[in-house]
């Protein structure tokens, strides 16, 4: 029986495995091929990945359309990362009840949707764009601004500092450190793997944004990647192969991220302190 368990646990994780990493096997794939032959649903292996690749240089800024993503997303995550451990460290370790409520109402945060929040956000940022041209609409700062955090990483870090060992942040006290002093020297080090899961969380959802970057960048040398993409899909011939292309090349980034830093996210999102 518990063999027939095995049999069926092992035919389950492979099913769920092939659904996985085929779309991602076919969007590589399709990279090689005619466009016609990707409306087609050809599964083999051409050899027009250079073609492709030539031709969306020739058609599009790719590389513009890189940098921007990655200004913006590095920029978010180095922001998002400071901000939200400070905040999850300060409600965890300095806790009342004015806190507790403060922290709840940020919770309650989470279930309005980004969409309602676009319009207000988009005027805004037009009212400091007529004083503060450099932080208004049509500017990668007033991408970046609106989510350089979230209440979700705050909950992260402070769900996480409830298993960071206090004696140690007591010790630091004793030795005569500031509490800047013991956040940056103790707590920062030793809840790396938090970081990491962290980073990688924010990194990808901020290279995949489509909806506000689409909102508030208005010209084309400031689009982001997803925007680039987009603009080839919605052309009156799109042809598939060459969005297949730049679909790979924007994976390449968040995926390698992820692959280097797997093992501190998997730690990181068990809630690991070492």
């Amino acid at each position: 029986m518990s063999k027939f368990k095995q049999i069926f646990s092992y035919s389950v994780l492979i099913l769920a495995s092939v659904i996985s990493i085929f779309p991602f096997l076919w969007m590589i794939v399709s990279s090689t091929n005619k466009s016609v032959d990707v409306t087609k649903g050809r599964l083999l292996p051409g050899s027009h990945f250079m073609q492709n690749l030539t031709n969306l240089l020739d058609t599009v800024d790719v590389v513009s359309a890189l940098i921007n993503s990655a200004k913006i997303s590095i920029i978010t995550t180095v922001v998002a990362m400071l901000i939200a451990s400070l905040a999850g460290y300060g409600f965890e370790i300095f806790k009342s009840k004015s806190k507790d409520i403060l922290f709840n109402f940020l919770l309650l945060s989470m279930m309005i949707p980004f969409a309602a929040l676009m319009v207000p956000l988009f005027r805004m940022f037009g009212s400091i764009s007529q004083t503060v041209s450099m932080i208004g609409i049509d500017t990668l700062a007033a991408v970046i601004l609106p989510t350089v955090t979230t209440a979700f990483l705050i909950f992260f870090f402070r769900q996480s500092t409830k298993m960071f060992p206090k004696e140690i942040l007591e010790a630091g006290r004793i030795d005569g450190l500031t509490e800047l002093g013991v956040f940056f020297r103790i707590y920062v080090p030793t809840m790396k793997t938090t970081y990491a899961a962290a980073a990688i969380i924010t990194f990808m959802s901020s290279w995949n944004s489509y909806l506000w970057p689409l909102v508030v960048l208005q010209s084309p040398e400031k689009q982001t990647i997803p925007l680039l993409i987009s603009n080839l899909g919605s052309s009156y011939s799109p042809d598939f192969g060459v969005i297949m292309t730049a679909i790979v090349i924007a994976t390449l980034p968040a995926a390698l991220l992820f692959f280097i830093m797997q093992k501190h996210f998997v730690a990181g999102m068990m809630g690991s302190v070492k």
